[in-house]
């Protein structure tokens, strides 16, 4: 438990990275973020391939099939939804909004995955769900409140920002789900091995996006110098760190996590990365936090710490007890 607690810790920590990454280049569109990281992503897993030769080539055509949507809803599709809505509505609203996947991710697993993972009873998993869900109201409030009070503020496009914040919540609840299925399938694979086979699966479709992103760009007539854009040595290098660090390294640590958690357990961890990008945003925009959502992080937390107290019930003694299913 406390070991995959600790792969969760640094996946979110890692994955941090990726909300302030657009707020650190504003003037790249966020098609090319999305595929400039995942680009990265895939050259980085090129070379950690040989090390993997082995393992890898006893992936099955159905696994790299399975890699690849994973790599194209989990990856491209989920960070051009949140790189886009953090470029309209600012770091912390659609921080926030995507701090709303542990309640989410909880209680999908606990409807689809009882019956492989155990039931999470839902009386004991309501008050974790309550902090967090109280955690998650609380920032955005706080949030909300400081925009408001800025006379200039763009209410529609922080709204469309929000609705992408959303996509980008459904892209990121699908893909822990099917991600833990695959893990838990085959028990036997090393998760160095299916982290490194995504980022193979990802190369070709972020090459085939950042083309036609760039193409796309100079058909319009953009004054966007192409095809590494006005800051190319930051632009390059931010690339890299992220697809290092919050891609490719932050997939090993999270499929670690996911095959010692629940998914119920591991989806509420997500948290981590709410927590982490939030501080990084913060000290970007070289602001402390109101104490609304300094509460707010601390309701999250808590939620987390009395979720992980919770253990999962078999649903053989569930169906014993001629309890219906719930």
């Amino acid at each position: 438990m406390w070991s995959g607690v600790a792969f969760a810790l640094a996946a979110g920590v890692m994955w941090g990275l990726v909300f302030v990454g657009p707020l650190m280049l504003p003037e790249y569109p966020a098609v090319l973020l999305s595929c400039g990281r995942y680009l990265a992503f895939g050259l980085i897993a090129l070379p950690l391939a040989w090390f993997d030769r082995d393992t890898l080539a006893r992936l099955t055509r159905a696994d790299w099939i399975e890699a690849l949507k994973l790599a194209a809803v989990g990856n491209l599709l989920y960070y051009l939804c949140l790189a886009s809505a953090i470029q309209q509505a600012g770091g912390a609203l659609p921080t926030v909004i995507i701090g709303t996947l542990p309640v989410v991710i909880a209680i999908s697993a606990n409807v689809r995955d009882r019956r492989r993972d155990g039931r999470l009873p839902w009386r004991r998993l309501a008050l974790p769900l309550l902090a967090i869900g109280a955690g998650i109201a609380c920032v955005n409030e706080a949030e909300l409140g400081r925009l408001a009070a800025q006379g200039g503020a763009d209410l529609p496009g922080y709204g469309f920002g929000a609705a992408l914040a959303a996509c980008a919540v459904a892209c990121w609840t699908w893909y822990p789900l099917r991600n833990a299925d695959w893990l838990r399938a085959h028990a036997g694979r090393e998760a160095r091995t299916w982290a490194t086979a995504q980022g193979l699966a990802t190369l070709p479709l972020a090459l085939a996006g950042y083309a036609l992103a760039a193409s796309w760009l100079a058909l319009r007539g953009s004054t966007l110098p192409l095809p590494l854009g006005p800051r190319p040595s930051a632009f390059v290098g931010l690339m890299a760190a992220i697809g290092l660090f919050a891609s490719w390294l932050g997939t090993l640590c999270w499929n670690r996590a996911s095959q010692r958690l629940p998914t119920a357990v591991s989806g509420q961890l997500i948290v981590f990365e709410t927590v982490a990008a939030l501080a990084y945003v913060f000290l970007w925009q070289r602001r402390w936090p109101a104490p609304l959502t300094s509460a707010g992080i601390g309701l999250l937390l808590a939620g987390v710490m009395l979720a992980l107290r919770i253990k999962p019930q078999p649903v053989a003694t569930e169906a014993s007890s001629c309890a219906p299913p719930g």
